[in-house]
């Protein structure tokens, strides 16, 4: 199953995800549904503004991830 949302997050408000003290990130698919992302798959999407762009989110059918890549 895949979905496809946009992510907006300053390097500051990422910085609570990335030191652990929160650790899941909340969003909102094209088709409204809210999603629950662990930060850490972020990570390597993040730069000195933050993480900004679209996003593509693959689970299997037992609903974990297979990838997440940014469009």
């Amino acid at each position: 199953m895949n979905f496809y949302f946009s992510l907006n997050v300053s390097y500051h408000d990422f910085q609570q995800y990335y030191l652990g003290t929160v650790d899941k990130v909340e969003v909102h698919d094209n088709h409204g549904r809210t999603l629950w992302i662990h930060g850490r798959h972020f990570r390597r999407f993040l730069t000195r503004s933050g993480i900004q762009g679209q996003f593509k989110m693959e689970l299997n059918a037992q609903g974990e991830l297979v990838s997440l890549c940014k469009l």
